[in-house]
């Protein structure tokens, strides 16, 4: 799993700086990061009615729902790269939470 999101870092930095007439990537970061996290912003409402949709719904319904969970996650990721930020730090922050209460974490980061 991870794998795949490394490969997906290591395109996505290769576009980055490529012609934005020839790349989605080099074009969101070309518009800033305003365009970039309105696609953000979009892709989690687009998420979150294909979930309301997948709760009741079949295979097709299901898999929109994963459609569009990649799609949140690719721009989330673009959203990274145009901070210089890295998901594996995202990856490390998952991995600290283990074995902490969700609870005892949520309270921690109010501090």
């Amino acid at each position: 799993m991870c794998d795949i999101l490394d490969q997906l870092h290591d395109i996505l930095e290769q576009r980055r700086h490529a012609d934005p007439q020839d790349s989605y990537v080099a074009a969101l970061h070309c518009k800033g990061l305003n365009k970039i996290l309105e696609k953000v912003g979009e892709e989690v409402t687009e998420t979150l009615l294909a979930a309301k949709d997948a709760e009741h719904g079949g295979a097709v319904e299901r898999q929109a729902l994963i459609a569009e969970t990649a799609d949140l996650w690719f721009h989330s990721m673009v959203m990274l790269s145009h901070l210089d930020l890295d998901h594996r730090a995202v990856l490390d922050e998952l991995a600290r939470r283990f074995g902490v209460s969700g609870h005892d974490e949520k309270a921690a980061r109010q501090q």
